[in-house]
């Protein structure tokens, strides 16, 4: 059985799906606030053309079996909130990256981004062993939050998505995983 990387998701503080093109200009108004990319390693993704190469990563992925992007809302308002994808899906080693999450800074604080990425898991797990996650090195507040759901530091290497950079690994195992 193929993994299905484009699931929807729902959980009592978070709902996500699939991306679709249409939701491009409601993720971008989310994704144009500076200050959910200044630990991150492209800190002007909130630009727009800076924007747009996020953006176009993220439909590459539908159509392959390699990852999908899921755009993720409030389950209370209905707001759209957010983004977060799979990727580098390893049917051999039975491990898939989850990552390129960010959330508007009104649902900051740990719940909204650890029932995704617990949500996210669960999901992974009925095909994967192991999760990863790259993180920018200067990224503490997302290295903080792959802490409190459990994962476990790596190590530090060559970014995934920019060889010139580094990045921190972070690793959750399915054995590991608590729901």
């Amino acid at each position: 059985m193929s993994p299905d990387w484009k699931p929807s998701l729902s959980g009592a503080l978070v709902t996500a799906r699939p991306f679709t093109p249409a939701d491009a200009d409601a993720l971008y108004a989310v994704a144009s606030d500076p200050r959910i990319w200044e630990q991150h390693p492209e800190p002007t993704r909130w630009q727009r053309d800076v924007f747009q190469r996020f953006l176009d990563s993220g439909l590459a992925l539908a159509g392959t079996t390699n990852g999908g992007m899921l755009v993720v809302h409030d389950a209370t308002t209905g707001a759209l909130i957010g983004s977060s994808r799979w990727y580098e899906w390893n049917a051999t080693a039975r491990e898939v990256a989850i990552g390129y999450t960010f959330l508007a800074c009104s649902h900051w604080g740990g719940r909204w981004n650890g029932e995704l990425k617990r949500l996210m898991l669960a999901h992974s797990f009925q095909w994967a062993e192991r999760v990863w996650f790259h993180v920018g090195v200067d990224n503490t507040r997302s290295q903080r939050a792959l802490e409190r759901i459990g994962a476990q530091f790596h190590s530090r290497a060559a970014s995934p998505a920019d060889p010139a950079r580094e990045a921190v690994y972070f690793t959750v195992d399915r054995s590991g995983f608590a729901r």
